[in-house]
C-alpha cells in the first residue's frame, strides 16, 4: 500500500481559512454504509441522525497558545513551536531557525524571559524556559494560537476562542480536535433532548500531526507520539451504551485513536499514557460504531484512518463528492458522518 494511493486533487480555494459565524452552521455530509446515497446536511441536524442512547465521544483537550517568537544571541530570528510542556518549565518543540542552536546557549523571547537550549531529541528540541512563573500560565498571555500551516493568514482575536471546542478543559494541545469545533450549545442542548449522551477522552494533538508522510510505503511510516487519557468513567459509560443498545460515535479521530489504543483483547479498559497508533486499511478499527470528522489532507495518515473505517473507495467516492459540492475542508471547514461499511444504521 502507497501513500501515493491516498492522493486527492483539492481546489485551494475549498481550504477554508476562517471558521464559519455559528458552529453547528457547517455542511455535514452523511457517508452511510453500503450504496446508500450521501445526504448534503447540516451540522444541527445530527440529532435526527443519532438514537436515543447513543454516545458521543469528545476529546476534551485545551489548545495552548504554542507559537512563540525570539532572537539567538547571534541575531538570528527563531520560531518555536511547542509540541509538549514537559515538567520544570521545560517543554519538547519545534524550531523554525537558519542555523541549528548549540545546546546550552540562549534564546531571548519576544515576549520576555529566555528559553535555554537543552539539546536535541530527533525531529525536536528540548527548551527550559526561564520566564518567572509556570511556563503553562505564562504562554496564556505571551503564545500565539498555533493556526495549522495551511491557514494563510495571522491568527486573531477570534482564533483565541474558535480554535478551541466549547468543552476544551485538559490543557496540552497544540492542535485542535477540529471536529469538536462544530459543538455549540444549542446542539448540545438538542443532543440531550434527543436522549443522546456524552462522554470524553483527552488526547493531545501534537505539532507532529501536521508533520507528512515521508514514505511512499505505508508500511514503513513512523507515527508520532501523543499522550492520551481513558478514564474509567468514560469506559463504564461506553460499556452502559452498548448494554442498552446505544451506539458509540467518536467525534473526530483523535477520540478514534485514543479509543483503540486503550483496547486489550477486544475490550475497553483505562489507559493514560503515550500513543503511536497508526491506522490504515487493514486495520479494523472495533471500539466505535460512527465517526464524524472534518476533511483531512491528501495523502495524510488521518485520511488513511477514516478510510480504514469508511472503506478507501467508499471515502474517496465522498471525498469527490464533497469537492463537486463545494464543502470547506479542514480544520475551519466542514464535516462527515461516516460509517463502516457493514453498518446498520
Amino acid at each position: 500500500m502507497k501513500t501515493s494511493d491516498f492522493h486527492y486533487d483539492l481546489p485551494p480555494e475549498l481550504i477554508a481559512q476562517a471558521p464559519l459565524p455559528e458552529r453547528s452552521a457547517s455542511r455535514l455530509l452523511h457517508v452511510p454504509p453500503g450504496d446508500v446515497p450521501f445526504a448534503d446536511l447540516h451540522v444541527r441536524d445530527l440529532p435526527s441522525l443519532l438514537q436515543p442512547g447513543d454516545l458521543l465521544v469528545f476529546n476534551d483537550t485545551r489548545v495552548i497558545p504554542a507559537r512563540l517568537f525570539g532572537m539567538k544571541a547571534t541575531g538570528g530570528r527563531v520560531e518555536i513551536l511547542i509540541e509538549r510542556l514537559l515538567p520544570g518549565n521545560e517543554a519538547r518543540v519545534q524550531l523554525g531557525v537558519s542555523k541549528s542552536p548549540q545546546p546550552g546557549s540562549r534564546i531571548a523571547l519576544d515576549a520576555g524571559g529566555e528559553a535555554e537550549v537543552l539539546g536535541r531529541e530527533d525531529s525536536f528540541w528540548r527548551l527550559r524556559f526561564h520566564v518567572g512563573q509556570a511556563l503553562e500560565g505564562w504562554l496564556q498571555h505571551a503564545g500565539r494560537m498555533p493556526l495549522p500551516p495551511y491557514i494563510q493568514r495571522e491568527p486573531g482575536a477570534d482564533d483565541v476562542e474558535r480554535y478551541q471546542t466549547v468543552f476544551a478543559r485538559e490543557i496540552g494541545a497544540v492542535a485542535a480536535p477540529t471536529a469538536g469545533l462544530h459543538f455549540d450549545e444549542p446542539l448540545l442542548d438538542a443532543l440531550r433532548a434527543r436522549g443522546v449522551h456524552f462522554g470524553h477522552v483527552t488526547l493531545h494533538v501534537g505539532a507532529g500531526t501536521f508533520q507528512p508522510v515521508r514514505v511512499d510505503d505505508v508500511h514503513q511510516h513512523r507515527m508520532h507520539s501523543e499522550w492520551i487519557n481513558v478514564g474509567a468513567e468514560l469506559v463504564q459509560q461506553v460499556r452502559q451504551a452498548r448494554a442498552a443498545g446505544g451506539r458509540v460515535i467518536a467525534v473526530g479521530t483523535t477520540v478514534v485513536r485514543a479509543l483503540e489504543s486503550a483496547l486489550v483483547d477486544g475490550e475497553l479498559l483505562p489507559f493514560a499514557g503515550d500513543t503511536s497508533i497508526f491506522i490504515f486499511p487493514g486495520y479494523r478499527i472495533r471500539s466505535i460504531d460512527a465517526l464524524m470528522t472534518n476533511f483531512h489532507l491528501p495523502e495524510s495518515t488521518l485520511l488513511m484512518l477514516v478510510s480504514a473505517f469508511a472503506g478507501k473507495q467508499r471515502m474517496f467516492a465522498a471525498y469527490e463528492h464533497a469537492v463537486r459540492q463545494r464543502y470547506r475542508f479542514f480544520s475551519y471547514g466542514d464535516a462527515m458522518l461516516l460509517w463502516p461499511e457493514d453498518a446498520g444504521v
